[in-house]
């Protein structure tokens, strides 16, 4: 089973990508800020990192700088979210995927598992 870690200091935004992740399998972490996701990285490896960019205590590019410089957390796949107000040129280069927050957050998040993990995330179907 496939463990995502989901970083936002928005509480809409964290259920919104911790939900569409649940329906999808995984086992899914979260945390408000940068310091308690790398807390949370201490005790489990994730698959995939999730994170704003704009957060109190720690950053998206400050986490980012900390996930790269630890060659036991260097190679996880990392997902910003962004709002457009942030603009293309300041993007984070060293994420593999970039969502934005005012757009269809679903329908980004399936292209991104699917470039990142080489597959279409289904979701799972509704118990009846």
């Amino acid at each position: 089973m496939s463990v995502a870690l989901v970083v936002d200091d928005s509480m809409l935004i964290r259920h919104t990508i911790c939900r569409f992740l649940e329906e999808r399998g995984f086992t899914v972490e979260s945390a408000i800020h940068g310091l308690e996701a790398l807390s949370i990285v201490e005790r489990i490896r994730p698959d995939i990192i999730i994170t704003d960019m704009q957060m109190p205590k720690m950053t998206g590019p400050e986490l980012i700088t900390a996930l790269k410089g630890s060659p036991a957390t260097a190679d996880i796949p990392i997902v910003v979210v962004a709002s457009r107000q942030c603009g293309s040129d300041n993007l984070e280069k060293r994420a593999n995927f970039h969502i934005y927050k005012d757009i269809d957050i679903d329908e980004q998040l399936t292209k991104a598992l699917k470039a990142i993990f080489g597959k279409v995330a289904k979701r799972k179907a509704a118990a009846k």
